[in-house]
């Protein structure tokens, strides 16, 4: 169960896929989680969070085929972090989660 992580959430955006040297197929997309719990005074408030995913190969495919925005899905991979140099030359850091697996949910 090391570095484990299970998203049940709606696609923000239209997956964007590349088709990599060698035959690679590479899919990013945004999901949306949201979380909703109520302050001591009873008001309601609503949380939400975005995840980086990132997949590979016929989880890419799949993301392909039958992923698009606003679709709910449920995603398990793996958590990780990378750092890259932007055009301008400031240092980024990404933390994002590679799916291994995804399940489509809902219509």
């Amino acid at each position: 169960m090391k570095n484990s992580v299970q998203l049940i959430g709606h696609v923000g955006q239209e997956p964007e896929i590349k088709n990599l040297e060698g035959g690679k197929k590479l899919a990013n997309i945004s999901i949306a989680t949201n979380e909703v719990y109520y302050k001591d005074n009873g008001d309601k408030v609503e949380q939400t969070q975005w995840h980086r995913v990132t997949a590979w190969g016929k989880t890419a495919d799949i993301i392909e085929r039958f992923v698009t925005k606003g679709k709910e899905i449920a995603i398990e991979g793996k958590l990780t972090h990378r750092s890259y140099d932007d055009k301008d030359g400031n240092k980024r850091y990404v933390t994002e989660v590679i799916a291994n697996e995804i399940l489509l949910i809902g219509k």
